[in-house]
C-alpha cells in the first residue's frame, strides 16, 4: 500500500517497540508529528534539544528499553551532539530523527540547513540522511540492529521535509526487525582464564558497566563469592555490588575512585576485566596501573580490546555468557585462601572517608551522608560533572545494580535533570534524585519546568558553593 515516510517511520519505531518518545516539534518535523500524534507512544515536550537525547539516554538506563529523540533542523538538530556523544560514551542506545531541508535545495544553502550525518559521525554508530523514500525501511533495520548488536550506541536519521511527505509502496505487516547475535566466549580461553586465576595470589575482579548493560552484575558476585576474589567497581558499575557485601573493594582510579579500591588494585597480582574499557579515570598512570599483575579483558567490543592497553588474555563475548561460563566451569575449584579477602570489611572501613561534619556552613561530605541515610535502595541517582560528582562517586552508597546512572565517559554539565526526567518517566514509582552543584544547575535547569508540566516529581540537591568547584581547585593548583 502507499504510505508517506512519515507515516512509515512512526510505524516502524512502533513495531520495533519504542513507547517513548521526547521532543520539540519543529516547521521541519512536523509530517512525522502528524504520525506521532496518533500513534502508542507517549510523547514528551522538552525545552532544548540537548535534553531530548539526554532523556531518551536516562529513559534507556533505567528500563532498557529504546526511545526516541526527535526534533527539527539546523540549530535545533546540532543540540543534539552533546546528548549523543553523552550516550555515546557511556554506551547506550538511543534513536535521534532531525529534520532537515527539502532535498533538491541541500546544495544551496536553505535555511536551517545543516549536514547532521556528517557533524555526529563520531559521536554515533552511523546516521543517515535519507535520498529515496523507498530506502527507509532498510534504513530503520539496520538502525535498530546497530544498536542493539555488539557495544550499544545511539544512531541518527536525517529526513529530509519533502522526502517526508513522499509516498512509497510500503506494508508494515512485511517489516521485520533483523535478529541480533550475541558473541559468546571461546571456552578454550575461559579454561585459561580460570587456570590463571588458580596460579595467582592476589587475583581482583574489575566489573565494568557492561556487566548492567549484559545483566550479569549478580553473577559476577556469585562467581566472586565461589573463588573468594575482591570485586572493584568501575564508575559505571557502581551499585554492582552491595557497599558492605565482604568482598566489596569500592572503586579504583581518581577522581571518582576511593582508597580502598586502589589499594586493593595496587596489591594484586591478576585483574579479571569484564565489561570495561580501562577508562583513564579509572586507571590513572598507567604505568602505576600496570606494574606487577596481569590483565585478563572481557569485552563485546573487539576493537576495545587492546586500545589502551595489551592484556595477557583477551576475551571476545557477551559479559553475561562469558561469567555463565565462567561459573559452569569454575564448579568444584578451589577458593583462594581467607585471610586476604578477610581483611577487606576492616580496611574498607578504615580508608573510608569522613563524613559525619557538624560544621556551619554544611561541609558537601555531611550532605552526602544525608543522602545515603534518607533514601532507599530502591531510588535512581543521576550524576554530571564536577566536583559534586566526585564527592557522588566517592560517598554515595549504592546497593543495587542500575540505581547509579551517571554521565561516566563525557561528564557532561547539565545532563542530570533531563536524564533524572527520563529515568522518571520509565520509574514512575521510584524516587529519582541527582546531586548537583549551584553551577550545573544552570546548565539544564529549565526542564524542571517540563517535570512539573508532565507531573512527574523528581528531587534535586543542590550544593551551592559559589564557585566552580573543581574549575576553581584546579586554576589554583596552577598557581
Amino acid at each position: 500500500m502507499k504510505m508517506t515516510v512519515a507515516q512509515a517511520l512512526v510505524e516502524i519505531v512502533c513495531k520495533e517497540g519504542i513507547k517513548t518518545a521526547f521532543g520539540i516539534p519543529g516547521a521541519a518535523i512536523n509530517p512525522v508529528y502528524k504520525y506521532l500524534e496518533h500513534a502508542p507512544i507517549q510523547h514528551f515536550t522538552m525545552r532544548h534539544e540537548e535534553a531530548c537525547v539526554h532523556a531518551a539516554d536516562g529513559y534507556q538506563r533505567a528500563s532498557h528499553e529504546i526511545a526516541l529523540a526527535i526534533c527539527s533542523a539546523g540549530p535545533g538538530a546540532t543540540n543534539f551532539v552533546t546528548g549523543l556523544y553523552t550516550a555515546f560514551i557511556d554506551s547506550m542506545p538511543v534513536l535521534c530523527v532531525v529534520g532537515q531541508a527539502n532535498l533538491g535545495q541541500l546544495r544551496q544553502e536553505p535555511f536551517q540547513c545543516v549536514d547532521m550525518p556528517d557533524i555526529v559521525k563520531t559521536v554515533t554508530k552511523k546516521a543517515w540522511s535519507l535520498k529515496e523514500a523507498s530506502q527507509l525501511p532498510d534504513i530503520m533495520r539496520e538502525a535498530f540492529w546497530l544498536m542493539r548488536s555488539g557495544r550499544p550506541g545511539p544512531v541518527l536519521l536525517e529526513l529530509p521535509l519533502d522526502l517526508q511527505k513522499a509516498e512509497f509502496d510500503f506494508d508494515i505487516d512485511a517489516y521485520q526487525p533483523m535478529p541480533v547475535q550475541v558473541p559468546a566466549p571461546d571456552e578454550a580461553k575461559l579454561r585459561q582464564a580460570l587456570d590463571m586465576i588458580r596460579d595467582s595470589k592476589a587475583p581482583v575482579i574489575i566489573m565494568g558497566g557492561g556487566c548492567f548493560i549484559s545483566g550479569c552484575s549478580g553473577q559476577v558476585v556469585q562467581f566472586a563469592e565461589r573463588l573468594q576474589i575482591p570485586v572493584i567497581t568501575t564508575y559505571m558499575a557502581k551499585g554492582g555490588i552491595p557497599e558492605d557485601h565482604p568482598l566489596n573493594a569500592g572503586h579504583a582510579g581518581i577522581q571518582v575512585g576511593q582508597p580502598i579500591g586502589n589499594r586493593v588494585l595496587l596489591d594484586s597480582d591478576l585483574v579479571l576485566a569484564i565489561g570495561n574499557r580501562f577508562s583513564d579515570r579509572h586507571t590513572g598512570d598507567l604505568k602505576t596501573y600496570r606494574e606487577g599483575r596481569r590483565f585478563i579483558h572481557i569485552n563485546i567490543e573487539p576493537s576495545q580490546i587492546g586500545m589502551v592497553f595489551e592484556p595477557d588474555l583477551s576475551i571476545v563475548s557477551d559479559a553475561k555468557l562469558a561469567v555463565e561460563g565462567l561459573l559452569r566451569l569454575s564448579e568444584g575449584m578451589q577458593a583462594q585462601p581467607a585471610a586476604r579477602v578477610a581483611a577487606i570489611p576492616a580496611l574498607r572501613k578504615e580508608l573510608a572517608r569522613k563524613t559525619d561534619y557538624g560544621c556551619s556552613p554544611m561541609m558537601p561530605h555531611r550532605v552526602f551522608r544525608e543522602v545515603n541515610e534518607v533514601f532507599g535502595d530502591d531510588t535512581y541517582f543521576t550524576s554530571g560533572c564536577g566536583i559534586t560528582q566526585i564527592w557522588s562517586g566517592q560517598l554515595q552508597r549504592i546497593n543495587k545494580a542500575g540505581k547509579y546512572l551517571p554521565s561516566g565517559g563525557a561528564g557532561t554539565l547539565g545532563y542530570e535533570i533531563p536524564a533524572l526526567f527520563g529515568v522518571k518517566v520509565a520509574r514512575p514509582d521510584q524516587d529519582c534524585v541527582t546531586v548537583v552543584g549551584d553551577f550545573c544547575l544552570t546548565f539544564m535547569g529549565v526542564e524542571i519546568a517540563v517535570a512539573s508540566a508532565f507531573k512527574k516529581p523528581i528531587i534535586i540537591v543542590v550544593l551551592n558553593n559559589a564557585y566552580l568547584g573543581l574549575i576553581r581547585q584546579n586554576q589554583k593548583g596552577l598557581g
